[in-house]
């Protein structure tokens, strides 16, 4: 949804979408967040603020996520409120590198006067995603060695078994030469 930002003049413009399921595209075959469970329900009021624009919102729905550890997809509910600040750049600044101040951190930086609501939205998920995404807090993840689901059953693979660079510092006498 494009938005275009010459409309927003006095008073804030306030959306109210409901995002269905084939909304969320995952970028990369690595993405934590795989599909969007139900649909997103998202509240957005924007305004201006001078010469800059507030977003101010909430999200909710539920997302479709990968386990850090075992790798299985799993529910995790996502409420989410947001706030984002964008400005335009500075119009007399035309070079390649451009040093930002510590208060220009605080703004997105937009080029025109319209906005892509869904970029915007993106970016929230995954701003709202932890940064490990767990199926449950005991989970056991994979055996390093066979690949199995630890969560589902037990392997019989020897985990004591060393790594074969190591295998060298298994033999290692170390003698003690302080001398008392």
């Amino acid at each position: 949804m494009i938005i275009d930002l010459r409309t927003i003049i006095q008073g804030p413009r306030n959306f109210e979408l409901s995002l269905q399921r084939n909304w969320w595209h995952s970028d990369k075959k690595e993405d934590q967040i795989l599909a969007l469970d139900a649909p997103l329900e998202v509240k957005i009021s924007i305004y201006r603020a001078g010469d800059k624009y507030v977003l101010e919102g909430n999200l909710s729905g539920g997302l479709q996520v990968r386990c850090d550890r075992c790798l299985e997809s799993y529910h995790q509910d996502l409420r989410a409120p947001f706030r984002v600040f964008l400005a335009l750049p500075l119009r007399e600044v035309d070079k390649a590198e451009v040093e930002l101040m510590e208060e220009d951190l605080e703004f997105d930086f937009i080029r025109g006067e319209k906005i892509d609501l869904n970029e915007v939205l993106r970016e929230q998920i995954y701003l709202s995603h932890p940064m490990k995404s767990l199926c449950r807090e005991n989970c056991m993840g994979l055996c390093p060695i066979c690949g199995a689901n630890l969560n589902g059953r037990k392997c019989q693979c020897n985990r004591e078994q060393v790594h074969p660079g190591l295998l060298k510092l298994k033999n290692l006498k170390i003698r003690n030469t302080l001398a008392l």
